[in-house]
């Protein structure tokens, strides 16, 4: 997701309109879970904090990594430790994921189970991408094999990222050093007979790269209502489905849709078209524009008759100028001016 993830982790990308961590803690709430501790970089964490987010009775607290020395996906866990504590099973979620997973079916799973560890799986058509499991009638896992080759792929049941572990589990991972959870502790623990599965249906998403990120909006913009109050007394044209948040306001003969999603206090000049694209809060957008399956920034400014197409990245503070025409695939970097024409796949930074 980059450059929109130099400014911003990705826990605070937006999803119709609401940031993914907020989203994940609604969904803990409503599994009854109390506190979440945010393993981050203390960039991540002053990004957090500053956003504000509501709370929605989850308590957090913070674990930072050590600066300039990354820990792989297991050593976080392991530095935050002394705030697990010992005395019973903990959730582990990778921060990119959308899921409408129930996360109390998961940890009844593993007390059930007795497992020391059990890893939420789900059904996919390529899972060459992510961790596959083998796993036997009762649920545990006979064989863990992260992003094999599709000929080697025994399985098309890959590691949802959601999981819950023994606090005996810490011990298998070294302090202070970078260790993989995928590559080194889960297969160990599969080999060792002490790894379970969990089988999820229903939602679930990895909003990682841009092409998933459009895709999780779009099936969630499908689940909201029409926006026939917006229609009323307008001269615009609004193509539901759609999401528009608060302040946003919109010129004459503009058409707003279907799959679009426009932030907080967006202005949109008139005769702009805006299909299956996400617009991030407070950029602007000149009259006669037209944006197509792009994703754009905070802050950007989109000149008159500008052309965004399929695939393209408009950073934080850009300037695409007037009468500038962007192919598919282009990616422009946080507060770059762009004032002519690009017809081919290109990172301007």
């Amino acid at each position: 997701m980059r450059p929109l993830s130099c400014t911003r982790p990705k826990t605070l990308f937006p999803l119709v309109n609401k940031p993914l961590l907020q989203w994940i803690l609604e969904r803990l709430k409503q599994s009854d879970i109390s506190e979440a501790i945010l393993a981050v970089n203390r960039l991540a964490g002053f990004y957090i904090k500053q956003h504000k987010l509501p709370r929605v009775g989850v308590h957090l607290k913070f674990s930072y990594d050590p600066p300039d020395k990354p820990l792989g996906t297991a050593g976080p866990v392991k530095n935050a430790e002394r705030l697990i504590g010992q005395s019973e099973p903990f959730l582990v979620l990778n921060g990119d994921i959308f899921s409408d997973i129930n996360y109390r079916d998961i940890i009844t799973s593993h007390i059930t189970k007795k497992a020391l560890a059990t890893i939420a799986l789900r059904k996919v058509e390529d899972p060459t991408r992510f961790g596959v499991a083998e796993i036997a009638n009762d649920g545990r896992i006979t064989q863990f094999l992260e992003k094999p080759p599709k000929e080697t792929a025994s399985s098309n049941l890959i590691n949802a990222g959601v999981y819950v572990l023994n606090p005996a589990v810490l011990q298998l991972i070294p302090k202070g050093t970078a260790v993989s959870m995928e590559r080194e502790i889960f297969p160990k623990l599969a080999e060792e007979g002490k790894l379970y599965g969990h089988r999820i249906e229903g939602l679930w998403m990895d909003v990682g790269k841009p092409e998933e990120y459009l895709l999780a909006n779009k099936v969630l913009v499908d689940t909201l209502k029409k926006n026939e109050q917006l229609k009323k007394g307008r001269k615009f044209n609004i193509r539901n489905p759609v999401a528009i948040d608060k302040g946003v306001t919109i010129g004459d003969e503009s058409a707003i849709g279907p799959y679009a999603v426009l932030g907080k206090n967006v202005a949109i000049g008139k005769k702009v078209k805006i299909r299956s694209s996400v617009i991030f809060q407070r950029t602007k957008i000149g009259d006669s524009a037209l944006v197509e399956g792009a994703i754009i920034g905070e802050n950007a400014v989109i000149g008159e008759h500008v052309k965004i197409g399929k695939g393209c990245i408009v950073a934080d503070h850009a300037v695409i100028k007037k009468g500038v025409q962007l192919c598919q695939d282009v990616i422009v970097c946080p507060a770059k001016e762009v004032n002519e024409k690009m017809l081919k796949s290109k990172i301007i930074c």
